[in-house]
């Protein structure tokens, strides 16, 4: 009996230390598990490619920033790291339990639970924002290329010219076909997470002025 009831101390001490050490991950796994087209990896964003996605934003623009697909809030940390007020930062999360989660861990952050591609629905009485920019690691390459280009030019409705959509992806290629008016440009490779990813940006192609020459 006493064996029995050391035993169970000892099984109960590792599984909190198991938890406290890896409860991000497990979240993550078991959010795979129920549905990996929306979770898109079996692990977590890496604290690197969370700093890296992060550094885009403009602390000083005075505009809200829009992340969307946070996830466990490694990305949300980041961006709060970098400057930005709580009440300045919107965060769309499709899964329930995730959403859930981040209402706990991040009070005061504008926590959306909703569809990152009907953000007219999801941000509701925010949805005529103006953002400074939009960090995103929602898992594009799962979804219908038409559906990733109608995003891209929502998103890009969103914010001012000149500032970036910033996503990542596992895939060598952008995980956004070319689009007109649309600039993508490869930012990094992060090769610390796993599996190592693509940082990609979009911005508003930049007009061309022409003056028409005196006749």
């Amino acid at each position: 009996m006493q064996n029995r009831l050391m035993q169970n101390r000892i099984l109960t001490g590792v599984r909190s230390k198991i938890e406290k050490n890896f409860g991000e991950e497990i979240r993550f796994f078991k959010g795979w598990v129920k549905n990996p087209k929306n979770v898109g990896s079996v692990m977590p964003t890496s604290g690197v490619l969370a700093k890296r996605m992060a550094s885009v934003v403009e602390t000083h623009s005075g505009l809200p920033v829009l992340e969307l697909g946070p996830g466990t809030g490694v990305i949300t940390r980041a961006i709060l790291q970098r400057g930005v007020k709580r009440e300045q930062l919107y965060c769309v999360e499709f899964s329930p339990e995730f959403a859930k989660k981040l209402l706990q861990d991040f009070a005061g952050v504008n926590i959306i639970e909703g569809n990152a591609f009907d953000l007219e629905t999801s941000l509701g009485n925010a949805n005529n924002l103006t953002f400074d920019c939009v960090v995103s690691a929602l898992p594009l390459l799962s979804f219908p290329k038409a559906l990733r280009i109608q995003l891209i030019n929502d998103l890009l409705a969103r914010i001012p010219e000149g500032r970036p959509i910033v996503q990542f992806s596992y895939g060598p290629l952008s995980p956004v076909p070319p689009i007109g008016g649309v600039t993508a440009r490869h930012m990094e490779f992060v090769f610390r997470n796993v599996p190592p990813a693509q940082i990609w940006t979009f911005r508003k192609t930049a007009a061309v002025k022409t003056e028409k020459s005196a006749n």
